[in-house]
């Protein structure tokens, strides 16, 4: 690892390499450095009682001056390397606005549009600090941290022992002796560097043998580029639920997360129509051989493909116990990043989803505020990935769970739907799972009904119902089921709804709408029923002529 000193007087304290997940988001930070970086993250929290605005700034600096990850900026050599320089100092950017002659409704309002601001301004890799401050007075005893980051410093695991440090300097103040040296990222990536990367190899080429054909839920459409602001669905788990997945993985000897995982393979599969599928995970990324790795404050999480095959025959448990085997042989690989393991494994190992498990040390709450103590809660936190389509998950008494989508790529319907089907299926597995994969249903029971007698040869069609919204309500309760067979290729109802839609998005471009008519000269095939149902979508009446 490259980290000299640097001479005496130099504003340069060090130079070290990237890990892993850095390379990626950098990647992504310099392919359209035009645009809003989704990589982008902030949390705004609550103040709680007096708050010493010069000695809350004082303890923001002591930390940044200790953490030298904090005052990382990055960059690229004439070779193409990517490197983070590490600056002696840096000027902490701070910023303080009152808003206490406002009213506490007016107050939140313009809290909520000044955090806006402050993360749809870019944040420059190449400038340090990647860090901003923002405090907002709301009271004599009220008041908004607003810190904005970005995601190339720390991850969530970090976040707490800042906060920890923070208000443990804070309420030191100016009789803070001065701490043990801290330890450092720094020695994190010189153990990376000391890692068996042709080992790690060897385990992914055979993890992922065999998968030949990506694994995406999104349409065409290029997923490195922002198109339209991703949405979210949040939503929390019945807290009798949770406690049953909990009561499952104790049974069972699995983690919690690998029965989340699990149940996002069979919500993936459904969605895709496939029985072997590859979706993304973190991994905290913090070896426990390294001392001291769990005090560390950086970007240790890493993102990996995570294969799942599913054979209908085999029950739930079976399922869930081969998948953890598999995540648990791989762990000592766990370090090869994402961009290596996928050029080495192929188009297999490509992916659109990702899976969060967000199960790291939270800080404690404070009972009471002092001139000398913080109470310091989290009132919002925005962070999202350039994946289409990303469930996150915080464990609790009732589990949180964040559906973050991109509805160009998507769709709306898909993506305010799977939070369900994911509930739908968690319920499954805790109440029997003993069941064969084959026997789930991500339908519930209420709703199975009216879509059997909808869908059946003998119930006659629905009465009011076009042909596209028989077919738009097939793509939101079945997605991944086959809903045209053309030879040796069919298409999902997913696909079909996906296809048409973008057909019929064309033909309005086009002016084509309502009372107009479009010839359609297509021998029989999965390609005339996109034609005729994406004419339908866009208002007009298809002409059928012949192809001979």
């Amino acid at each position: 690892m490259n980290s000299p000193a640097a001479a005496k007087g130099s504003a340069l304290a060090e130079v070290w390499p990237l890990s892993p997940l850095q390379e990626g988001l950098l990647f992504h930070a310099d392919f359209d450095a035009q645009g809003p970086d989704v990589y982008t993250v902030q949390t705004v929290l609550a103040i709680g009682g007096p708050l010493d605005a010069r000695r809350f700034r004082a303890a923001w600096e002591t930390v940044v001056a200790r953490h030298a990850a904090l005052r990382a900026s990055f960059h690229r050599r004439r070779t193409g390397e990517a490197v983070q320089i590490i600056p002696r100092e840096v000027t902490l950017p701070w910023h303080e606005t009152d808003l206490s002659d406002l009213t506490a409704a007016d107050a939140e309002t313009r809290v909520r549009r000044l955090a806006g601001s402050e993360r749809d301004r870019r944040i420059d890799p190449a400038v340090a600090p990647l860090l901003r401050l923002l405090l907002v007075r709301l009271g004599e005893d009220r008041h908004r941290l607003v810190m904005t980051s970005h995601h190339l410093l720390m991850d969530g695991w970090s976040m707490p022992l800042l906060l920890n440090e923070l208000t443990a300097v804070y309420a030191a103040g100016d009789q803070a002796a001065r701490p043990a040296h801290p330890a450092s990222y720094r020695e994190y990536l010189a153990w990376l560097g000391r890692q068996d990367k042709e080992t790690a190899r060897d385990a992914w080429r055979t993890e992922l043998a065999g998968a030949d054909e990506p694994t995406l839920v999104a349409g065409p459409g290029n997923t490195a580029r922002v198109g339209a602001p991703p949405r979210r669905n949040a939503f929390r788990i019945p807290e009798k639920t949770a406690g049953a997945i909990g009561d499952l993985a104790r049974r069972h000897g699995l983690t919690v997360n690998t029965v989340l995982q699990g149940a996002w393979a069979l919500v993936l599969a459904r969605l895709t129509g496939r029985t072997d599928v590859v979706f993304g995970a973190t991994v905290a990324g913090r070896p426990p051989e390294l001392p001291r790795v769990e005090s560390m404050i950086g970007l240790f999480i890493n993102t990996l493909p995570v294969r799942v095959r599913l054979d209908g025959s085999r029950s739930l448990l079976e399922l869930l116990t081969r998948a953890q085997e598999h995540q648990s042989a791989l762990m000592p690989h766990q370090h090869l990043g994402l961009a290596e393991i996928q050029g080495l494994a192929g188009p297999g190992a490509v992916f659109d989803t990702l899976m969060v498990y967000e199960n790291y040390p939270r800080p404690p709450a404070a009972e009471s505020a002092t001139a000398e103590t913080l109470t310091l809660t989290v009132a919002e936190a925005r962070q999202a990935t350039h994946y289409p389509l990303t469930v996150g998950v915080l464990p609790g008494e009732r589990f949180r769970v964040d559906v973050t989508y991109r509805p160009d790529l998507v769709g709306e319907e898909i993506g305010e739907a799977v939070g369900g089907w994911l509930v739908r299926i968690l319920e499954q597995m805790a109440a029997d799972p003993s069941v064969p994969v084959a026997r789930l249903d991500m339908l519930p029971a209420d709703a199975r009904g009216p879509v059997l007698e909808g869908w059946s040869a003998t119930a006659g069609e629905p009465p009011g119902l076009s042909v596209p919204e028989l077919v738009a309500g097939r793509v939101r309760e079945a997605p991944g089921a086959v809903a045209v067979v053309d030879g040796e290729r069919s298409l999902s109802y997913h696909e079909l709804g996906a296809a048409a839609g973008r057909l019929a998005r064309f033909l309005s471009s086009l002016g084509v709408g309502r009372g107009e008519r479009v010839a359609v000269v297509m021998e029989r095939s999965a390609d005339l029923l996109v034609a005729l149902l994406g004419v339908w979508r866009a208002g007009a009446a298809y002409v059928p002529v012949d192809a001979g």
